[in-house]
């Protein structure tokens, strides 16, 4: 169980932004995702909202919680790594809401990142999809893709570690967006390698949603040019308490 840091620089309301998704399913995990943590968090209220596409916004969530009687707001962004939201939108969001509250203080927690349940549950998805991990076993970590530097970084550590924790040599990192390599292209090298008969896609999302469904699109055309190779697609994170606890641990970190 993650643990608050002290009474006294405790929040007393948590803010869990999420980005938001035109997908119904993608929606609903996130909103279970908050019922999840606020179950975790009790006494301390925790509210959702959602940067795009969806309500209650930034502004509404927050209001919500000053009239709860929040003085001290956690900003927990539920993301995986530190990129343009973290650093822009979420704070200037935030600012604004301040603004209009005099008296209401506020901090930001830090991405979900390489929290040690988040490596644990992706273990856990690798596993759940073949048990096997030997040398005819290759792993593909896919990101959804950033061009901040520092989260295309984060996401290349993150599949090292993932990787070796779950004892599979032949690994690499692949993107879907604004970052190189792309997903295609790393499933064609991963399945030429010598003596890979297995070839297994770990999603690094939190929901469903258009992205995990185009990966797996990805996926099937690249079994279609590699028929030899077995290909297995990891589940996504999900509303589980590894990610709650994740978000806890994040949370306690956080300093005022």
């Amino acid at each position: 169980m993650g643990e608050l840091s002290a009474a006294t620089s405790s929040p007393d309301g948590v803010l869990l932004v999420g980005h938001g998704t035109r997908d119904p399913e993608g929606t609903a995990e996130f909103f279970q995702l908050a019922s999840v943590l606020a179950r975790r968090m009790v006494p301390v209220p925790v509210e959702g909202c959602l940067l795009e596409f969806q309500h209650p916004t930034i502004p509404e969530a927050w209001q919500t919680l000053v009239r709860r009687g929040a003085k001290r707001i956690c900003v927990a962004p539920l993301l995986l790594f530190a990129a343009g939201h973290a650093r822009s939108d979420i704070p200037d969001a935030v600012a604004a809401c301040a603004a209009e509250t005099p008296g209401v203080m506020s901090v930001q927690s830090g991405p979900l990142s390489r929290a040690p349940t988040i490596v644990e549950l992706l273990a856990c998805r690798i596993q759940e999809a073949t048990p096997q991990a030997d040398d005819s076993v290759g792993l593909l970590m896919v990101g959804r893709g950033s061009y901040d530097p520092c989260a295309k970084a984060d996401m290349r550590v993150l599949g090292e570690i993932v990787a070796r924790r779950c004892g599979i040599g032949q690994h690499a990192v692949g993107f879907y967006a604004m970052a190189e390599p792309k997903v295609p292209e790393t499933l064609d090298e991963l399945a030429a390698r010598p003596g890979i008969q297995t070839v297994i896609v770990q999603p690094h999302l939190l929901f469903q949603g258009r992205l995990y469904d185009a990966i797996g699109t990805q996926v099937r055309e690249a079994s279609q040019r590699h028929p030899d190779v077995r290909f297995v697609v990891g589940d996504y994170l999900g509303p589980t308490p590894e990610v709650a606890e994740a978000l806890m641990r994040r949370i306690g970190q956080a300093t005022w």
